[in-house]
Parts: structure tokens; sequence; C-alpha cells
């Protein structure tokens, strides 16, 4: 019997949520017992075996299931079959500094794009205990039962979370501004290091909006199918339609996009802001 869309969609979903759980009981395991931490060529952007043994447990999964796929991961770079027009990709250690720090927030993130539209997401943090779920047409769940975004319509009334480029240091393209700024209009701005758990904040409504650069399509799929089927908002940083190899992601609850997305572009640089 053919499936429909509806059931395929379920099905890669119960994958995702297969390979994130995996992956969350590696990072578990390997908590507090770290043997190489390494940088991979710019300052902050580290990598562990806890980073590699988690992604050799979603690639098995993935490869076990749905060998013709393509895969984008992101220490094992591209894989499968690229005429594919199913696209996984991963991130296998979603805070990845936090982990080398012993700060408890990371999760691992599985998102498949189909015809390069995020479709499936899962965000397991291992930690918190909380997986964060989602399929198009389906809604999106934490811990499998339903969430939605916040009803604040406000920037004034919004709590905002952001995050910083590895590239930071040497541009001055860093969000250091729209970090001052937002915070001077906002009730506060959060750094929680996770580019995924920050997506399924706003998804659940302990936050407001999201915004970031710097980023991958392993950072952001699985959240943007969780953001979106929760009743979020994703867009370019001017409203456009999100390119997701663009590096840039603006994340609302739907009612204040506009006014952040406007709140962005109108940022002084840093350099006319007085002391």
């Amino acid at each position: 019997m053919t499936q429909t869309a509806t059931e395929q969609l379920q099905i890669f979903l119960d994958i995702a949520t297969e390979s994130v759980l995996a992956a969350g009981a590696v990072l578990k395991e390997r908590w507090g017992k770290l043997n190489n931490i390494q940088e991979k060529g710019r300052p902050g952007d580290l990598v562990t075996e806890a980073d590699k043994l988690a992604e050799a447990q979603v690639l098995k999964i993935l490869n076990l299931h749905l060998p013709e796929h393509q895969i984008l991961a992101e220490e094992s770079g591209a894989l499968g079959n690229t005429n594919s027009k199913y696209l996984w990709a991963i991130d296998p250690l979603d805070g990845t500094t936090n982990y080398a720090h012993g700060l408890p927030m990371a999760a691992t993130s599985v998102g498949l794009m189909i015809d390069g539209v995020p479709s499936v997401g899962a965000v397991y943090n291992p930690f918190s205990n909380e997986l964060f779920r989602a399929a198009r047409g389906l809604g999106a769940t934490c811990n499998r039962r339903p969430i939605q975004v916040s009803p604040t319509s406000e920037l004034t009334q919004s709590l905002l979370i952001t995050g910083f480029a590895y590239d930071r240091r040497e541009t001055t393209d860093n969000n250091y501004a729209e970090f001052c700024h937002l915070t001077h209009l906002t009730q506060g701005v959060r750094r929680l290091g996770c580019a995924s758990m920050d997506l399924a904040g706003v998804a659940c409504g302990r936050l407001d909006g999201y915004w970031e650069r710097g980023l991958q399509p392993w950072d952001i799929t699985a959240g943007i199918v969780i953001l979106e089927e929760a009743g979020g908002k994703v867009t370019a940083y001017d409203g456009s339609p999100l390119d997701i190899n663009s590096g840039r992601i603006l994340a609302t609850n739907s009612l204040i996009h506009d006014s952040l997305s406007q709140a962005l572009l109108e940022t002084p640089p840093l350099a006319e802001w007085k002391s």
C-alpha cells in the first residue's frame, strides 16, 4: 500500500527522534570524561570526541533506515546520494563550547529538508531531558505535549535570544551593536550558545524572538520546523524569505516579527554609540 505524504513524514520524524535520543545517550555518557578537545581553526570553534561519537550514532541510524538520502553533517560534511531531494542536516552536539566547559546547555539537532524546505526536525537536550519534535502539518511538541509560541505582541515586552559567530573577533559584522540596541528596546536579550535550543525556546513560548548570523544549515534546520509548527515565523533579517545557506536568521512568535526586523535594520553601528 502506498504511503501518504503525512505517513511518510511521520516515519521520518520517528527516525529523527531515534537518532537524537541515541546521540543524546552518548553525550550523557561522555559528560565530564572528555580526553580530546580541539579547535577547528577559529578560536572557540571546538570539537570533542563526544561530537564525533554522537554523530556516528546519528549516521548509523539514518544509513540503516534511509541509505538513499543525502546528509550534511557538521563533522563529516556532505555524504550520501547528492541527487536525492531529501537532505538531512545534523548537528550532533550543538553547544560544544558549553559541553566542553561543563555547562549543561547542549543538544543534538537532526532536521530534514525536502526539496530545500525544512520539513522534519528533532532536537534533544539530554541534560534537561527535553525532546522537541515537529513535521510539516503535524504540529510541534516537547516531550510529546503540544507547544506554541508566546502571545507577546510588543517588542518592549519581549525577551529575546541571540548568539555570536566564531569570526566575531575578525569582523565588525559581529552582532555586538544589535545585542546592545535590542537590550535597550526589550526586557532583555539572552545568549545560551545553542542555536537549536534557542529556536526551541521561542517555539515553546519561553522566548519571543531570536536572531543570529554565522550559522550553518545543521544549526537551524530542525529548529525552523519546530518553531513554524508551533506558530512562529522565520525569515531573513529584512523579512524576506529565508535563505538557509545565508548564515542569518530572524525567528519570532510572529507577533513581534515586523518590529524586531525593523529594529535590526535600524541598529546604529557601534562607532555611533556614545560612551
